[in-house]
């Protein structure tokens, strides 16, 4: 399955915040929108991305004086990107080799999405179970 299927079926709502947005604010909208990860972006640019391990960073280093600091403090600056038209295997890789858990989706350089880890699993749960009823259905013809 592809990238650009995934985002036709959960959609491309983006969450997204401003570098000058302060880790307490981020840290409301995580818990508002009920998700793992927020867009940095500046304008129409992703500059980071901002995840709940950022935010353990921050609370470690900073405690409880950083939650007044802004997120570009303590955001993954080196983002990692995917495209519509990679496999979700090849995304898998890539945020098991990388240690990710959120990969924004850009198509043309234009921000289209983003794919958790759980998007990943719940795809390769669907097609392993697709396979094993194909294969159900064959033996059973046979």
């Amino acid at each position: 399955m592809l990238v650009a299927e995934i985002l036709k079926s959960k959609g491309g709502d983006v969450f997204g915040i401003t570098p000058d947005t302060t880790l307490a604010n981020a840290c409301s909208e995580l818990d508002r929108r009920k998700i793992g990860a927020l867009i940095v972006c500046d304008g129409d640019r992703v500059v980071g991305v901002f995840s709940e391990r950022d935010l353990v960073k921050a609370v470690t280093s900073d405690g409880a004086s950083g939650l007044d600091r802004p997120v570009s403090r303590y955001m993954t600056k080196d983002v990692i990107f995917a495209d519509p038209g990679e496999t979700v295997a090849t995304l898998m890789g890539r945020m098991t080799d990388r240690r990710i858990r959120h990969l924004p989706v850009l198509n043309d350089g234009r921000l289209v999405g983003v794919i958790s880890i759980g998007d990943v699993v719940k795809c390769q749960i669907a097609e392993a179970t697709q396979e094993a009823e194909s294969l159900r259905t064959y033996i059973a013809a046979g």
